[in-house]
């Protein structure tokens, strides 16, 4: 067979890969780029995940500050929610960024942007079977796995017959459902949640969990389940899902709750109980590639796999899903393998944020893991209340929460349920970063009146 001869290989051009492509051409190489369709270059954020998602919040924001406005002073009629005018928005923005990103690739990489799905044959060779329905083989002495993670669909009888939504078809949606199921109480479940709960719809968070978010302090998450069940989400949480099926345009669940089984229904079934990483079509066993049970690439701290000159970046290889991470992934191969540095994952402090409304922003430990870790600490909370900033704008929802180190005065996490608050805790990670003591949060002269300086409030209950 004829075999075309790289430098580098990137399979999956997302965020890490997508950035890294152009380095390494810059840098002298001989680059290719396969991405498995053209409505997913630039990968997952901005096609399906944060980039959509987020314009939709925002339309859903608006909905909902049409419908309080005369708490402003503000006198209007009831907001009438263009679902499929909505989703037209969603696509322009998307259809903006991808553009951008092909063109930024195909300035990159002309021909070596390639179209198609690759899988391995050996160990640094792949097959690829293009989108113009031709095979072509490539090998490199370098390649980079970043095929991302797909929607995880759980083994429920009867779920894949009846037929469900995923996060990527829900956003397709042009009408709005009259009742709407999900399945799971995460990130993905509860963005959905309150954002179809604003365009109107009825909707009921069905979680496995004793708590909405199972891995946050019980206070937070017991905060944000308040929020969403004033926006009117219902909640049925210890429940296990026995069966589902569909009759007379209603799905049907079969739900155990304790020792008691409920049947719920409803018009349509979001399916959102995690993501599943995409390497069962990569053929790993070929290139001998290892993974962990659940199909994630193993990785050391510094992205590398188990074989020589093959790394995994981004949600592939089963670190934080964030898009902020795989642009750190990025940063770390290019430290180490263009700039002549040594990076690694071992000592980045990772932030999130969870956008509902108010957001909820974390970084660093939570109050348990923090208690588990044996660490001495000392814990202040605040209401979102006694922020100035938040009295003026209306937005007095909420509970921010700081974890301190006893001994040395360091943060060791901060959660903020509050608005803005995937802004403001940027503020936070930089003292972290900086190895400060929390006093410097505590005393700085921040800007009045601000969200952010809620923080002086905060760290001064300490």
């Amino acid at each position: 067979m004829d075999i075309e001869y790289y430098d580098d290989i990137i399979i999956g051009g997302g965020k890490a890969g997508k950035t890294l492509a152009p380095a390494l051409v810059a840098a002298g190489h001989k680059t290719a780029l396969i991405e498995r369709s053209l409505t997913m270059i630039g990968g997952g954020c901005i096609n399906i995940a944060c980039i959509p998602t987020k314009t939709m919040v925002a339309s859903a924001e608006v909905a909902h500050t049409v419908r309080h406005s005369a708490t402003y002073g503000v006198n209007t009629s009831a907001p009438i929610v263009d679902l499929a005018a909505v989703i037209q928005r969603k696509r322009s923005v998307v259809e903006a960024a991808r553009a951008a990103n092909l063109h930024n690739l195909e300035t990159a990489l002309g021909h070596d942007l390639i179209i198609g799905t690759a899988r391995f044959i050996a160990p640094k060779t792949i097959e690829v079977a293009t989108a113009e329905g031709t095979i072509r083989h490539l090998t490199a002495g370098r390649l980079f796995i970043n095929t991302g993670t797909r929607p995880l669909i759980p083994s429920v009888p009867g779920l894949k017959e009846t037929g469900f939504l995923t996060s990527e078809s829900m956003m397709e949606l042009e009408q709005l459902p009259e009742h709407l199921i999900v399945l799971g109480s995460g990130y993905i479940g509860l963005e959905f949640a309150q954002m179809f709960r604003r365009f109107g719809a009825r909707v009921t968070v069905v979680g496995q969990s004793g708590q909405i978010l199972s891995s946050q302090d019980s206070d937070i998450a017991i905060a944000v389940q308040t929020l969403l069940e004033r926006d009117g989400v219902e909640f049925l949480l210890e429940s296990k899902v026995l069966k589902v099926d569909r009759a007379r345009n209603e799905t049907r669940l079969q739900i155990q709750v304790g020792d008691r089984e409920i049947s719920l229904q409803g018009t349509h079934l979001l399916v959102a109980v995690g993501r599943a990483p995409t390497t069962d079509t990569l053929n790993l066993a070929a290139a001998g590639v290892a993974m962990d049970a659940s199909g994630f690439i193993q990785v050391n701290d510094h992205l590398e796999t188990n074989v020589l000159n093959i790394w995994a970046l981004g949600d592939i290889n089963g670190g934080p899903q964030y898009t902020h991470v795989a642009l750190d992934d990025y940063r770390i191969i290019k430290a180490n393998l263009i700039d002549g540095g040594n990076r690694s994952t071992s000592d980045r402090l990772v932030p999130s944020c969870l956008f509902i409304d108010p957001e909820l922003a974390q970084v660093g430990l939570t109050e348990t893991a923090a208690r588990q870790q044996g660490y001495d600490i000392r814990v202040a909370t605040l209401d979102a209340s006694a922020i100035p900033r938040a009295r003026t704008s209306g937005r007095t929802d909420g509970l921010l929460k700081v974890i301190v180190d006893a001994k040395t005065d360091r943060i060791l996490g901060c959660l903020l349920l509050c608005h803005a608050a995937g802004e403001v805790i940027s503020t936070v990670q930089m003292v972290m970063q900086a190895q400060l003591p929390y006093t410097v949060l505590r005393d700085g002269v921040l800007t009045h009146p601000t969200m952010t300086e809620g923080l002086n409030l905060l760290f001064s209950k300490l």
